[in-house]
């Protein structure tokens, strides 16, 4: 590490070298962020059709949509009227499918917005096994090929991004490890004069330790300021990033970007300066 005019150490290079990596991890961590609000996203957009018998009354289709909307699986309920239904299928078709056929062959139904956690093979098909428990209720149906190649897909990105994130974690703390002792390189003959003078360890490393806590927080605000650049950037060229904010887990993001600039330092630094104290002076040149 280079050092000013004065032979003290200058950390500039170790700040900017640990801020680079911090954002880079920042970024990533960003990107689990969204992809965990975009998986989440799809799942509660999906769409369960909950059809009834063709005789069923206006006032039973109430009732099951007011039992609907108690259940905890339960997102949003909409009902869809025979009415209803067959101008959604005139728009999609093009045409008009009561002057072909001469009746309307559709059903009343209530379309169902799931939470999250429910949108599942299994909890699909207990739902449905519970819904069919009613006499009212004809069938239930959901794009299931959407669903198992959805979950496949979402199941696979993560374990991608999760094994990029440990590989990355591992990588970072080491560079981050090796920038802050080559930063304490230029020290090695301060900490060993000052030892030789009698000066104890406590004494020599709390300076060290200081300057490394100050060092990883503005490491990591200098991290967090260019992640925060880069979500604006992203956010004004792609508005609908904005629908998928996760504040809690970006919260969650910054400061662990802050926490882990200067627990890393301070471990990096204190155990430089421990390492030079046990040298011998030959050793240092």
């Amino acid at each position: 590490m280079a050092t000013g005019k004065k032979g003290k150490p200058t950390y500039f290079n170790a700040i900017m070298g640990v801020a680079l990596v911090l954002f880079l991890i920042g970024v990533l961590g960003w990107l689990l962020i969204n992809g965990r609000a975009l998986s989440r996203a799809f799942k509660e957009d999906l769409e369960v059709n909950v059809d009834f018998h063709d005789n069923v009354t206006d006032e039973s289709v109430n009732k099951m949509q007011a039992i609907l909307l108690k259940q905890p699986f339960v997102r949003e309920a909409r009902i869809i009227t025979k009415e209803e239904a067959v101008k959604m299928e005139n728009q999609v078709e093009g045409g008009n499918m009561i002057d072909f056929l001469g009746y309307n062959p559709l059903f009343t139904s209530i379309s169902l917005k799931l939470n999250e956690e429910y949108v599942n093979k299994d909890s699909l098909n207990k739902i449905k096994k519970f819904m069919l428990q009613s006499n009212v209720v004809r069938d239930v149906t959901w794009p299931n090929n959407v669903v198992d190649q959805m979950n496949s897909n979402l199941r696979k990105i993560g374990i991608i991004l999760g094994g990029i994130s440990i590989v990355l974690l591992i990588v970072v703390i080491f560079l981050i490890d090796n920038t802050v002792r080559l930063a304490m390189f230029s020290s090695r003959f301060i900490i060993k004069t000052m030892q030789m003078v009698g000066a104890t360890r406590s004494f020599i490393t709390r300076p060290f330790d200081l300057r490394a806590f100050i060092n990883g927080l503005i490491s990591g605000v200098v991290a967090v300021i260019g992640l925060w650049v880069v979500i604006s950037f992203a956010n004004a060229q792609l508005p609908v990033l904005k629908t998928l904010t996760e504040p809690v887990l970006l919260t969650f993001l910054i400061i662990s970007m802050l926490v882990l600039g200067i627990i890393i330092s301070m471990i990096s630094t204190h155990r430089s300066v421990v390492k030079y104290l046990k040298m011998h002076v030959d050793d240092l040149y």
